[in-house]
């Protein structure tokens, strides 16, 4: 676990991150990694002296098995909503993938692909338990959770794509609206998310007119290290480099 900034930890690995928000000693979970994540979930609360019953909420950027791994379980371990935007609702609840613009096979012959997904099979990526019940939020709406975060829609990625912005922490979770390292080639930098993941690059680049008009320090990506430099410089670069 790495604090980012007061109040904000990254988890996971090099490959998949996710985050816990803690506000007057309760938590919500940000994304939910893979489901080979759960002990070192808790393993984090633990270093700061809580269990499970310190988690309030569950709030995911979208329903990918990347970043549902664990909220099912502590969904049911914790009593705790899960909360998705409704367009990913029923990804969630039945693991029915939407059709991507691109294929995976061109990319199978690098090894940066090859090693996220053997990271994600070994971790129970290719068949995370299904979410039984989600609670559905919209496009602005502010969630009564630990740190009040805002919902901003950035559709492109999945059709209900949203990125979570928690204000008074100065921080955007971007999920895959945006990252700093492609999964698929290893690219460094703020970028859309290949369009062998998307199902619209063209309304994921869209989306970043969201993203840029935000006044945040920090992005938070699914994949790939903190950015810092605020909204409008990432939004810039990422634009800059195209998706790949």
């Amino acid at each position: 676990m790495t604090q980012i900034v007061e109040g904000v930890h990254r988890l996971g690995t090099a490959l998949v991150n996710f985050y816990l928000v803690e506000d007057g000693g309760r938590y919500t979970l940000v994304d939910a990694g893979l489901p080979g994540y759960f002990d070192g979930l808790q393993e984090a609360l633990e270093a700061r002296g809580k269990g499970l019953d310190a988690l309030d909420a569950v709030v995911l950027t979208h329903a990918h098995n990347d970043h549902i791994g664990v909220a099912e379980r502590v969904r049911t371990a914790a009593g705790v909503p899960v909360y998705v935007h409704g367009d990913d609702a029923d990804m969630a609840r039945t693991g029915k993938l939407p059709r991507r613009e691109g294929s995976l096979l061109p990319y199978l012959v690098r090894p940066t692909a090859i090693k996220l997904i053997a990271h994600m099979a070994a971790n129970g990526g290719a068949r995370p338990p299904r979410i039984r019940e989600v609670t559905t939020f919209a496009d602005g709406e502010v969630l009564d959770v630990p740190g009040r975060p805002r919902i901003v829609a950035t559709p492109g990625h999945t059709d209900g794509h949203c990125s979570v912005h928690f204000e008074q922490h100065g921080v955007l979770f971007t999920g895959d609206a945006l990252c700093s390292r492609n999964p698929l080639t290893g690219r460094v930098g703020p970028q859309v998310m290949p369009p062998a993941f998307n199902t619209s690059t063209q309304r994921a680049l869209a989306s970043l007119d969201r993203i840029a008009g935000l006044a945040v320090s920090h992005l938070l990506f699914g994949h790939g290290e903190p950015w810092t430099d605020g909204a409008r410089s990432a939004v810039e670069r990422a634009r800059e480099l195209g998706p790949s």
